[in-house]
């Protein structure tokens, strides 16, 4: 199949978005698909390369559309709306590469569903987040979880967010797209059953296209890659890591991550073991004093290290008080046969069995407390979900995620009467 790949955010830069977009490309060409990927332009970094069998094309932005006026070459954010300049730039490499199918990824998609007006090539779009509803793709309140979009709130929270005016058009513009979006739309992909029941019901607001067709849909989860490469080339991170079994935390360092639950669950404990936090600061990180005096830091670390890391962990904490759609980390920790502590609406909820860890209610200090005792005063317990852990990681594993998109692809295609080995 030949394959446009669009999303918001794609390597060298580090987060969850950036390798799920990474992995489902190079699997994909690697399986024998013709993949290319349209993502925002960076500065410092190429319009075009190929890489693993892959083409990436980076388009700019109105605001980046003058070379010569862009002053911040930092990552850039897609806005959510069809910007006219990454528009005209999604048709000419749609023009040019001629996808059967084209698979999209947050706010980019508004304006790829702008440049395939007027044109019969399948769109599916993938809910790894509540963007497509929520303006600050969240879908929290005041830091708890929110019950659903309305006007008024979603403005007063947008606006806490981003500032004000940012706030209003945020909110403004992802309503103004959710018809387009609906209207272009042949598949909604979820990378976890809350996530794709929520953007289901806000976006699509049933299970029928505007046209009357049924619309393509799947969970299927993220494709996690447990490769790691040899110790000797990580002595740089991990030999910061504490000689003795700790607790491992990993993802960025943000208030809906659940850092300060997190926190606050571990002064309470009696001479707790060491606790490490693997992540990057973002601009809602939790106050620096906060941290507990003796964790262990470690930001910019290769995604090799963290897996390795995860051995010497006794278990891993991902306390997130929004509902993470998916939960990578938490697959990858478990796929080195570690328990880990979730939270129960979510993704989490997917990934974690009884067996194989303990899910907590989210923003529960008590609870997660009772969790983390649970693990450290019971190694055989410990021991016996890490062994059923290492287990259900394997049913995240490429060689089984990615033939299920194969076969949604195939579904797409064959609504719209296209043969998908033509």
């Amino acid at each position: 199949m030949r394959l446009l790949l669009a999303t918001d955010h794609y390597p060298p830069f580090i987060g969850g978005a950036q390798r799920q977009s990474y992995l489902l490309a190079r699997h994909m060409a690697s399986r024998g698909h013709d993949v290319n990927v349209v993502t925002p332009w960076h500065g410092g970094l190429p319009a075009r390369e190929e890489s693993e069998g892959v083409i990436v094309h980076r388009v700019r932005q109105l605001r980046t559309a003058v070379p010569a006026l862009v002053r911040d070459r930092r990552q850039r954010h897609q806005p959510p709306f069809p910007d006219p300049v990454t528009v005209g730039s999604v048709r000419r490499i749609i023009r040019d590469t001629r996808p059967q199918l084209v698979h999209a990824h947050g706010w980019f998609a508004y304006s790829v569903a702008a440049a395939l007006t007027g044109q019969r090539i399948p769109l599916l779009l993938s809910a790894r987040s509540y963007g497509y509803f929520c303006a600050t793709r969240a879908m929290l309140y005041k830091g708890l979880p929110c019950t659903g979009p309305a006007p008024r709130k979603c403005l007063s929270c947008a606006s806490a967010e981003y500032g004000v005016l940012k706030g209003v058009v945020a909110v403004t513009t992802v309503a103004a797209g959710q018809p387009l979006l609906a209207r272009k739309m042949t598949g909604l992909h979820g990378v976890g059953t809350y996530v794709h029941a929520v953007n289901l019901e806000h976006l699509c607001n049933g299970t029928e296209l505007a046209s009357g067709r049924p619309l393509v849909q799947s969970t299927i989860p993220s494709v996690v890659d447990f490769e790691s490469v040899p110790n000797g080339t990580l002595d740089a991170y991990l030999g910061r890591l504490p000689q003795e079994p700790f607790i491992l935390f990993v993802g960025a360092f943000r208030k809906p991550k659940g850092l300060e639950v997190l926190f606050e669950a571990y002064r309470r404990l009696d001479s707790p073991p060491p606790l490490v936090l693997i992540g990057t600061f973002e601009r809602d990180c939790p106050d620096r004093r906060t941290f507990p005096p003796d964790a262990i830091v470690l930001t910019k670390v290769p995604h090799a290290a963290v897996m390795t890391a995860w051995d010497g962990a006794m278990f891993g904490v991902m306390p997130s008080v929004w509902r993470e759609p998916f939960g990578t980390v938490v697959a990858e920790g478990m796929s080195r046969g570690r328990p880990v502590i979730g939270t129960q609406i979510g993704g989490h909820a997917d990934i974690i069995d009884d067996a194989s860890g303990i899910l907590v209610p989210q923003g529960d200090v008590d609870a997660l407390e009772q969790a983390m005792r649970a693990l450290i005063d019971n190694p055989e317990r410990r021991e016996a979900m890490g062994r059923a852990a290492r287990e259900r990681a394997k049913l995240f594993a490429a060689e089984l995620v990615l033939p299920r998109f194969e076969q949604l692809y195939r579904d797409m295609l064959a609504l719209e009467g296209v043969d998908a080995a033509s």
